[in-house]
């Protein structure tokens, strides 16, 4: 047995394409399986299946697992992808871009690194010691949570990739406009003062991609998701509660009447303000969005309310005062907020 569990845990270094093609297949079947599963689960209790608490546990049983196959997927491939994406290439890619090319190659890399919100902000600081502008920097800074990769696969695999498009678009365009004005309004001095101490100290190199196996590859792959999974899990389970609750209680009449598209006007200001203090990943909030779309929310006022839950929680302001004055951090979450209004404000009027 023990031969056996060593066997297993030496194969995808030996084989990794075959390992890599078995790994696919059995997660697309138990993909397939969960619909059936759950129903199976629900109609084994003594509950009604079309009855309030009956579309709860259903969601439920149906969402959590769900989430949490796509959200170990994406994150096995991100970390293979990351091995070609390390945060020295990141920075030596953009030290000395200027601003515009350099705001919208910040906001790209933002896309596919794999920060969230608060492991961003180390990283800010290696930015401007590398010489990179402060609004290059802001651009990368607001991307890298708002709009990764696991927020835009899992939109995908949720709501199809219209929605996923549009929200790769809106979201780089309000990273890409709010480090370009942040830049403009040349902040500099609103650094700390050990931060601005520590600009343009590091020469810029050029990155050293070191020779990877396919193997070493998988390896990370598996070391994102212990790390990632393990860290949002909680918040996942928490998130599909949430939208269990919002999916199998409250009344589409209700929700439509405060976050759908004839809601008042205060409704997508009041969505944001909501998101602002709430700490969370892309992971956790999005089956609260599918659950309020479900329920007759206008889906600008929902893409903010994500917006703002992931690009402007509570703890990374706290993180960010450690490098930057009450001004510029003020500076930021207005103009951020300004750019998430009116993408809520556009996708209404749109759609």
């Amino acid at each position: 047995m023990h031969a056996f569990a060593l066997q297993l845990k030496r194969w995808p270094s030996r084989q990794p394409i075959l390992f890599l093609v078995v790994a696919a297949a059995i997660w697309f079947a138990l993909y397939q399986a969960l619909i059936p599963a759950s129903e199976a689960l629900v109609a084994a209790l003594p509950v009604e299946r079309d009855s309030h608490l009956g579309g709860a546990l259903q969601f439920f049983l149906y969402d959590t697992p769900k989430v949490l196959l796509l959200l170990t997927g994406i994150v096995f491939v991100m970390g293979i992808v990351h091995t070609f994406v390390s945060p020295e290439r990141t920075r030596a890619l953009l030290s000395g871009r200027r601003r515009g090319v350099g705001n919208v190659m910040a906001a790209s890399l933002g896309i596919v690194t794999p920060f969230c919100s608060c492991s961003a902000v180390p990283l800010f600081i290696g930015f401007l010691q590398a010489g990179v502008p402060l609004g290059v920097t802001f651009s990368f800074l607001i991307s890298a949570p708002m709009v990764n990769e696991i927020a835009l696969a899992m939109l995908f695999g949720l709501f199809g990739w219209k929605i996923a498009a549009l929200y790769l678009l809106m979201g780089l365009a309000v990273a890409i406009v709010s480090g370009i004005v942040i830049g403009e309004l040349h902040m500099e001095h609103h650094l700390e003062d050990w931060v601005r101490a520590m600009q343009n100290s590091q020469v810029p190199s050029a990155a050293v991609e070191g020779t990877m196996s396919w193997g070493e590859r998988i390896e990370n792959g598996f070391h994102h998701v212990r790390e990632i999974v393990a860290k949002v899990w909680i918040y996942i389970v928490l998130g599909v509660a949430l939208g269990a609750g919002i999916h199998g209680y409250v009344p589409e009449d209700f929700m439509a009447s405060i976050m759908g598209k004839n809601a008042p006007w205060w409704s997508l200001p009041a969505a944001v303000l909501i998101g602002v203090p709430m700490y969370t990943n892309a992971a956790g909030v999005i089956p609260i969005v599918q659950a309020l779309l479900a329920k007759g929310a206008a889906l600008g006022t929902v893409l903010a309310f994500m917006m703002s839950v992931i690009a402007l929680s509570a703890p990374e302001m706290i993180i960010l005062r450690k490098v930057l004055k009450p001004r510029l951090i003020a500076t930021f979450v207005g103009v951020v907020a300004a750019g998430i209004l009116l993408v809520g404000y556009v996708f209404n009027v749109l759609i």
